[in-house]
């Protein structure tokens, strides 16, 4: 199906001759070119009445730092083509992380796949099209040509991140673990070499053992003031 879309079709008017062909009157004229420029798709003739197939999720490969602006030209195009019964979430997968900068912690959105977004949609000759041809997407990820449906498994830890309660606080990415060896980079104890011996992910706070004197002392540290080995 989506093979045949590709291929370009024959004129059926070819074997008309120049003398039969009816001229267009002025108004004529200017509506085609009007729908000709126009960006935006038509509402499709050949979708309605089209009986309804399943809907998977796909992954879309857009333009990178656009993802958001893309999602939303793709869900105004749906609209005004009139295909909304074919599609359902467009999702940018992203994560809630917590960071520390300039002494204050706050959480942020991350992008889980920078350059990609996923939709739950069912996939046919006019949602193909009307996304293939949006501004900035690229192509369905797949094999062989062929778009290929993201497994449930995926879907679930994706929709899971994107859509998880925003109320709580997520633990700070630290990566650290105990028994690691670092130095620590800022502070009073800056250039001084140890072993992680605690880590506090609520707080962003590091227990690293240093030797002071001969004598192994734990110093607690943020987790930004030290750096591996």
């Amino acid at each position: 199906m989506i093979d045949d879309m590709e291929n370009s079709t024959a004129d059926e008017s070819d074997g008309l001759a120049a003398d039969e062909a009816a001229p267009a009157s002025p108004a004529e004229s200017k509506a085609a070119t009007k729908a000709v420029s126009s960006s935006d798709p038509a509402p499709s003739e050949a979708a309605e009445g089209r009986p309804h197939g399943e809907k998977h999720w796909y992954i879309l490969k857009v333009q990178s730092n656009r993802e958001d602006s893309i999602r939303d030209a793709l869900q105004r195009r749906i609209a005004v083509a009139g295909l909304e019964d074919f599609f359902d979430e467009i999702i940018v997968p992203i994560e809630m992380v917590s960071e520390f900068k300039n002494g204050k912690k706050r959480v942020v959105k991350r992008k889980l796949y920078p350059g990609y977004i996923v939709v739950h949609m069912e996939l046919n000759e006019d949602t193909w099209f009307l996304v293939r041809e949006t501004p900035g997407i690229g192509d369905f990820t797949g094999s062989g040509g062929k778009p290929t449906p993201m497994s449930p498994q995926d879907v679930s830890k994706i929709v899971a991140k994107t859509e998880g309660p925003s109320d709580e606080a997520p633990p700070l990415q630290i990566g650290f673990s105990s028994g690691d060896r670092v130095k620590i980079k800022e502070g009073t104890f800056e250039n001084f070499e140890g072993d992680v011996d605690a880590i506090d992910r609520a707080n962003g706070r590091v227990t690293v053992m240093i030797n002071i004197f001969g004598r192994s002392t734990p110093v607690e540290l943020e987790y930004w003031q030290i750096e591996p080995l």
